[in-house]
């Protein structure tokens, strides 16, 4: 990022407000375009070192957060309006143009602020000043005709890569393949685990109980800022991904192997259960933030980086496996993950879970159980993965989930007794009061 920076003009003049944190948005989706690093990392590192407060950091997250939920569509409508295309060597052109398409179509943000910044930025880069005449002209039309831009959207067709909208097509079907894509679209809301009195914090916090078991925050202000953080009452971490935990059942006096752990939500719900936990994962940056959660938690649990395909440890009553996956399930919250991977990308993750999941096979005590989960929706990080597990593993049987260990969710179940949530269920007339991420679990239990 800093070598781009580098060729944009040197400036001088008093800068109009907002557009430091326009020129931040725009220098974080040009990056995750082309290294395809994950975009909420990209925009805590950019966003600490240029010291925005709370409100403009938070402006530059959703710029950036909304381009990539709605970056088919706001491609089609700006090349709908350039015939020529997108000019060659334009530098920072495109992202500049499609962060001001995702403020005057998606955000709470007047129509000229957006365009009238958005050609300063064009300006201020050597490669982009050529074009700002065509910034004007094409974000103008834009705003002037946003409505029927917006009506024309297609989340299934627009929004989502073609390879991957086929995917879910074959996976699912079409109708649910749209149900998904759709939900995509709206975001998510804030969901909690506590640790006790789920009813009472929901009053507390104007939440929802959801039949899981988690909160639901829809109108909310920063995370540390609600009732309940500082003491340690609950944990952000959504309502799906709460579940495989449910399905493992931890109970006091177990020893627990969290495999995969950070950041640690799992780890927090199994040590609240009682259960003697020992969270590993590779990532000795992410464990810290582990430690920190639990700390904030008063919760206690045993902290080891190491890599979990070759763990060596004695074997546990109970193994939870939430491997390394595509996270295709989690776009309502992390939508450059949709335009940053690739098909290829989870053949490889495939590999690696087997591998995963081979070796937590031996972590097992006899009689114990093992829950593999991730939150992909890809067949291939899930039902298939499981069907191959348990003809090399004659020793595990699978113990399909109940519907009323998952709040009545019999839809999440599947055929053959696994857990499969989707974006599209837990629907809700409340702007975005609804949906879970989509996961796949699968719960083993070893009989020798």
């Amino acid at each position: 990022m800093a070598s781009e920076t580098a060729r944009r003009r040197p400036n001088h003049r008093n800068e109009p407000p907002g557009l430091k944190v326009r020129r931040l948005a725009v220098e974080v989706v040009e990056h995750v375009l082309k290294s395809r690093a994950a975009l909420d990392e990209s925009l805590d590192q950019a966003i600490d070192a240029a010291f925005l407060d709370e409100r403009d950091g938070a402006l530059a997250r959703a710029i950036a957060i909304v381009t990539f939920r709605h970056l088919g569509s706001l491609r089609r409508a700006l090349a709908e309006r350039m015939p020529k295309g997108l000019p060659s060597k334009s530098g920072p052109l495109e992202a500049i143009l499609l962060t001001a398409a995702a403020q005057i179509l998606d955000l709470d943000v007047p129509d000229h602020a957006a365009v009238d910044i958005a050609v300063g930025l064009t300006r201020d880069d050597n490669r982009s000043a050529p074009y700002h005449g065509l910034a004007n002209a094409v974000l103008r039309r834009l705003s002037a005709e946003k409505d029927e831009i917006v009506a024309s959207r297609d989340p299934l067709a627009d929004d989502t890569p073609a390879w991957l909208a086929e995917r879910w097509r074959a996976a699912y079907g079409e109708e649910r393949a749209r149900a998904i894509a759709q939900a995509h679209g709206g975001g998510a809301a804030l969901d909690l685990s506590v640790k006790a009195d789920a009813a009472g914090w929901a009053e507390r916090l104007g939440a929802v109980l959801l039949p899981t078991g988690s909160l639901r925050v829809t109108n909310r202000g920063a995370v540390p800022s609600l009732p309940g953080f500082e003491e340690g009452a609950w944990w952000v971490q959504d309502a799906a991904a709460a579940l495989p935990v449910v399905l493992l059942a931890p109970k006091a006096g177990e020893r627990v192997l969290d495999l995969c752990a950070a950041p640690g939500g799992k780890t927090a719900q199994i040590a609240a259960a009682g259960a003697a936990v020992t969270a590993v994962d590779r990532s000795e940056k992410r464990l810290e933030r582990v430690e920190a959660n639990l700390k904030r938690l008063g919760l206690t649990a045993e902290i080891l980086a190491a890599d979990a395909a070759g763990l060596a440890v004695e074997p546990a009553d109970a193994v939870l496996l939430d491997a390394p996956c595509s996270a295709t399930g989690t776009l309502r919250r992390h939508p450059d993950v949709a335009w940053t991977k690739t098909e290829a990308d989870i053949a490889k993750l495939a590999g690696l879970q087997a591998r995963l999941l081979d070796h937590a096979a031996s972590l097992v005590k006899p009689g114990g159980r093992l829950v593999y989960c991730t939150c992909s929706l890809e067949p291939e990080e899930g039902e298939a993965q499981v069907a191959r597990f348990l003809k090399a593993h004659p020793a595990f049987r699978r113990k399909p989930v109940a519907a009323d260990e998952i709040g009545g969710l019999q839809d999440a179940i599947t055929a053959a007794g696994d857990l499969r949530t989707l974006p599209s269920m837990l629907p809700s007339d409340v702007p975005r009061g609804g949906g879970m991420d989509g996961f796949f679990a699968c719960r083993l239990r070893r009989q020798d």
